[in-house]
């Protein structure tokens, strides 16, 4: 299981919403260069970027700052936010995204998702945001009454394959994830799960490499790291590890 610390972008800096709220902001970095070099030298071989500004607006803000992020950090950037057109994706690759994760035109616009994996299927992660249980869109300003199991199921008929599922009341609280949440979704996705909100120690890291599902295959965390709950190195090491002895099954 790979660990994507993430940087946020918003006014072209570092930032950390609280439960994905544009109102409720905290400044990490003056400039988010600093933010992704200060995880890649703590040893991050991944990095989750958001454009915060691109994900209100509908259209890539921070290009600008992905491309500087690409060419200093020399690690695989995972890229999202605003990315709602075919020429929107392209831009993001040009700028040195590794992969670029599709959210809110992915719902409304089949043809979009369509060419999108037709065209970069293995690069293409699609965002299932959730609040109060239910799907939310366009930078969590608007809520569905969609349930995430039903948007999943829908997307991987139209071929999705890879998602990226953040629970908006625990994103920035660092309280923990839910395990019923972890599994139920993870039995809904058929291909590869990477999960976001609520990580606050090495604990919560624990619970989800030692849940042994096949299908998570990465957790994002960026609060956690900007106040020191623990260190990249050490969030590795404990995804990278085997699951402890006392929660694999007997025989």
């Amino acid at each position: 299981m790979i660990f994507l610390p993430a940087v946020d972008i918003r006014d072209g800096k570092a930032v950390r919403l609280r439960q994905g709220h544009f109102d409720q902001e905290t400044v990490y970095a003056d400039d988010p260069l600093e933010a992704a070099m200060s995880f890649v030298e703590a040893g991050a071989r991944f990095l989750h970027v958001i454009d915060l500004d691109g994900a209100r607006e509908g259209e890539p803000a921070n290009l600008y700052h992905l491309r500087r992020i690409t060419r200093e950090a020399g690690v695989p950037v995972q890229y999202g936010g605003g990315l709602r057109s075919l020429m929107s994706i392209r831009k993001a690759l040009a700028a040195g995204a590794d992969r670029v994760v599709v959210g809110t035109a992915a719902y409304t616009d089949a043809d979009f998702l369509h060419e999108a994996l037709e065209t970069w299927s293995p690069r293409v992660l699609v965002a299932v945001d959730v609040r109060a249980g239910k799907v939310s869109v366009s930078g969590w300003t608007r809520e569905t009454q969609m349930l995430p199991e039903e948007l999943i199921e829908r997307l991987q008929k139209q071929g999705a394959k890879r998602f990226v599922y953040t629970n908006a009341d625990r994103d920035g609280m660092l309280e923990g994830v839910d395990p019923d949440e972890v599994r139920r979704i993870s039995e809904a996705v058929r291909g590869r799960l990477v999960w976001s909100g609520g990580i606050g120690t090495l604990e919560d890291l624990r619970v989800l490499r030692d849940m042994r599902l096949v299908n998570l295959v990465g957790v994002v965390s960026g609060k956690a790291l900007y106040e020191g709950r623990f260190s990249v190195i050490d969030a590795r090491a404990e995804l990278e590890s085997p699951p402890s002895p006392r929660n694999l099954p007997i025989g």
